[in-house]
């Protein structure tokens, strides 16, 4: 699911005939509604969620972030969460539990910076994540977060704050001790092994995906 549906489609067309691609603004009540709908009509009861909507301001002073910016960011790294979980969790509640990942960020955990709200939004998303396993345990529901450190996203440029050179990247990878960027392929593994039943006695937890960044 993608704000972009023609990138949804490239993605799903590269999976194959099991996936499903849909366009949905993760604040939209009623998108949000309608992706679910598609979801249901075509596979079934969900039984993992995955809240992987997430944005950010540009790296600067806080007092430079505008209000317009702030209310952005939280609208899709929070408020998505808020949506998804009120319009799934019933369903998982009916079909006998389920699981919901969110990713949060090492920014929730080790905050850079230049980035005070989007660090904020990722604190709530971190607690919420902790809160929403407390309440949803008795519905067999198990809620984590992923926490990625920096990677070479398409908001790489932005968390920086600086042009995206090689220099610019050494600076911070610097700071992470196994020596690169998270890459697409540690999220996915992380979040398999959260949503398989080998972790079924695990919730309520932030797990890093940071080489080290927070140790």
């Amino acid at each position: 699911m993608d704000i972009d549906l023609g990138a949804a489609e490239r993605v799903a067309a590269g999976i194959g005939a099991k996936a499903l691609a849909v366009g949905a603004d993760v604040g939209s009540a009623a998108d949000v509604e309608a992706s679910v709908a598609a979801t249901r009509e075509r596979f079934g009861v969900p039984h993992i969620l995955v809240n992987n909507a997430g944005t950010t301001h540009r790296n600067k002073p806080l007092l430079e972030v505008t209000e317009d910016e702030f209310d952005r960011v939280f609208r899709v790294n929070v408020k998505s969460i808020f949506r998804y979980v009120r319009a799934i969790a019933p369903v998982m509640r009916d079909a006998g539990g389920g699981v919901i990942l969110n990713v949060s960020s090492t920014a929730a955990l080790r905050p850079r910076p230049g980035l005070t709200w989007y660090n904020a939004s990722k604190g709530a998303a971190s607690l919420a994540t902790k809160s929403l396993a407390l309440e949803l345990a008795p519905w067999k529901i198990r809620v984590n977060a992923l926490c990625p450190v920096m990677g070479a996203t398409g908001l790489l440029e932005h968390f920086m704050g600086v042009p995206d050179t090689p220099e610019n990247r050494e600076r911070f990878i610097a700071t992470i001790p196994l020596g690169r960027l998270s890459q697409a392929r540690d999220i996915a593994a992380a979040a398999l092994f959260l949503a398989s039943d080998e972790a079924e006695f695990i919730t309520g937890v932030d797990l890093p995906v940071d080489g080290g960044r927070t140790a």
